[in-house]
């Protein structure tokens, strides 16, 4: 099973530069502050509140990613582990509020991050940023994206519980009209009602996690409807407690009622996690067969911002990766 994962050519689409910082940047830079092995990093590890894993995975992130050099050298790192595992294509945030806490700009840190990226590898750059940003010192930033080159979108992450501001439809709105992507956080901490929210207010069609979609039947059915995709992330689920072991994800029951899932690891400096490790994962806790994890891989390069040569090969490829497995 694990040289069939491998062969696979994967996708990651839920994952946070800062919260994908390699652990060991750290602990190279200053052993005695950041010593191997931290218990939170630990498989078993539950955090106890969404607070607390914010808390940690801040109190690690913050004090690295002060310069641009900075960015590129762990987005070199990144890079490498996921063209070690046969990921080709990632789509991955920076937190919008970096530039309120240090002297940089958006474009610096995705050109930073853009020149990291190694042959064999696409990469699309989002700005990540609380529900609470457009209502605060970064909305003359946040009203300018749509037109920052190299932008592929935005996403709205952190606690899904806050308010959504009501002018967020309208940017997102525009966003899209410039041709870039639009992501949401919901159905992880808050309920099927959020999901909703993210695809008939929002106009949404990536939600990122969605798993609480299964709450109410309805609410699969619109995602369903709508062609929306959910950027699952099973370990980062476990781990924050969103559900109370991998028996229990839901992605199986998603799946099977018409929504398409894709797999990441969403903050790997937290969960100590792999791609590879969650579609392990998947075929160990939840008996996904080939055929189920092949799914999953098909079901990224279907949402990929590629053009459709590249997602022709790519699904190509695992078609004729799965027929050799028999």
């Amino acid at each position: 099973m694990r040289d069939f994962i491998q062969a696979l050519p994967k996708t990651e689409t839920h994952l946070h530069v800062e919260g994908a910082l390699p652990y060991e940047l750290l602990t190279d830079w200053d052993p005695e502050q950041w010593p191997p092995d931290p218990l939170f990093r630990s498989r078993s590890y539950r955090y106890a509140t969404f607070p607390d894993f914010e808390r940690i995975l801040l109190d690690h992130a913050l004090p690295w990613f002060t310069t641009a050099e900075r960015y590129h050298q762990a987005a070199k790192v990144i890079f490498a582990k996921h063209v070690a595992q046969n990921v080709r294509y990632v789509e991955t945030s920076f937190h919008l509020p970096i530039v309120t806490l240090t002297k940089l700009t958006g474009p610096e840190i995705i050109a930073a991050i853009r020149a990291a990226v190694p042959d064999g590898l696409e990469v699309r750059i989002l700005a990540g940023m609380l529900r609470s940003d457009i209502a605060g010192e970064l909305r003359p930033i946040i009203e300018q994206l749509h037109d920052w080159d190299g932008l592929a979108g935005v996403d709205l992450h952190g606690n899904e519980q806050l308010p959504t501001h009501p002018d967020t439809a309208a940017l997102w709105a525009r966003i899209r009209a410039a041709g870039k992507m639009t992501k949401c956080h919901a159905g992880e901490f808050d309920g099927p009602a959020r999901v909703r929210e993210a695809i008939e207010v929002l106009g949404v069609r990536r939600i990122q996690h969605g798993i609480r979609a299964i709450e109410d039947p309805a609410v699969v059915r619109l995602a369903v409807a709508h062609g929306a995709t959910f950027d699952v992330c099973p370990l980062s689920n476990v781990g924050l407690k969103v559900v109370s072991a991998l028996k229990e994800h839901p992605i199986r029951r998603l799946m099977t009622a018409g929504v398409r899932c894709t797999v990441s690891t969403d903050d790997p400096l937290c969960f100590a996690n792999t791609l590879t490790e969650e579609y392990e994962s998947l075929a160990t806790e939840l008996t996904f067969t080939r055929k189920e994890l092949a799914q999953v891989a098909r079901n990224g390069w279907e949402v990929a911002d590629v053009g459709a040569e590249v997602r022709n090969r790519m699904t190509a490829s695992i078609d004729r990766i799965l027929a050799a497995a028999g």
